[in-house]
């Protein structure tokens, strides 16, 4: 493997440890907002992004616990997402990339990413649904702007670990004719 390839290998295993970091703290702080605005609710307005959906609980709270399981859910799994990532790359070994393990983590990648697609669109819908009724206020839709990109990345994605595990196949049955 080239020093040039190699560079970008390990340039884009930083960049994957950076994503991960701040889709953790993320999450993390869509937790403690969630806290917050469950046992002091005055305070949230001076956490992260000033998700107060306080209003929301108060006139509902089967809604508020739907909506914000949607933020909850879809901001874990882009934080597992990367860990998944980060574990592929750590253990990959690039001068022999066809080994199961390889084959199983990016369909497992394929898996995440389809199901923060699906997950955000239906988070998406449930939401357009619920604006009708006033339980819900605009600034909600960018938790979940992405779902058609990521359903056709987990597609793509998808494609790819078949392909991955096509060549594992072709590679063990070359070492075993050998």
């Amino acid at each position: 493997m080239s020093k040039t390839n190699n560079f970008v290998f390990w340039s884009l295993y930083i960049v994957a440890w950076l994503i991960f970091v701040g889709l953790s703290i993320e999450a993390g702080g869509f937790l403690v907002n969630f806290f917050f605005s469950l046992y002091n609710p005055d305070f949230v307005q001076n956490l992260y992004q000033k998700l107060d959906l306080s209003k929301m609980y108060q006139e509902s709270k089967l809604v508020f616990f739907r909506v914000y399981g949607f933020i909850l859910a879809i901001s874990i799994l882009k934080a597992l997402l990367f860990y998944i990532v980060i574990r592929l790359m750590h253990k990959m070994d690039l001068k022999k990339p066809f080994s199961t393990y390889v084959a199983k983590q990016i369909l497992q990648v394929s898996y995440y990413t389809l199901s923060i697609g699906l997950l955000s669109l239906i988070a998406r819908q449930v939401v357009k649904n619920l604006m009708h009724y006033g339980f819900v206020p605009d600034n909600l839709n960018e938790f979940w702007a992405d779902s058609q990109a990521f359903i056709l990345m987990g597609a793509v994605i998808y494609i790819i670990a078949v392909i991955f595990k096509k060549g594992v196949d072709i590679q063990t049955e070359n070492d075993l004719t050998v």
